[in-house]
């Protein structure tokens, strides 16, 4: 069974879960060739393992606010804030609270 993603031109709703957050889960809302955006949902208390993705990445904190560890270094990112990662670069994250991620991935296939 395939899993079904958006098709360009639709419209993704990524409003913050709120009180409804207990019902959260995670999802990949696009995948091609070149790209992929998906929503991390991680409770208050979980660490990601390091994870090195296959391009640049951007994250963004929809809700919450969690820890990023990039190259031995700890930053805090929190709703309404947004990182770059370079291609290549591990990196843990840890939810100080219950969080919701954008990430996407600019994807480096050959």
């Amino acid at each position: 069974m395939s899993i079904q993603h958006f098709a360009p031109s639709e419209i993704i709703d990524i409003r913050p879960f709120g009180s409804d957050f207990a019902n959260a889960t995670s999802a990949t809302l696009i995948r091609e060739s070149h790209i992929e955006v998906f929503r991390f949902v991680l409770k208050a208390g979980k660490t990601t393992p390091e994870y090195t993705a296959a391009g640049a990445v951007t994250i963004q904190c929809l809700e919450g606010k969690v820890e990023l560890r990039v190259q031995g270094r700890a930053q805090v990112l929190q709703a309404q804030q947004l990182v770059y990662l370079s291609v290549d670069e591990p990196h843990t994250v840890i939810a100080l609270a219950d969080s919701t991620l954008l990430v996407t991935i600019l994807l480096k296939r050959e």
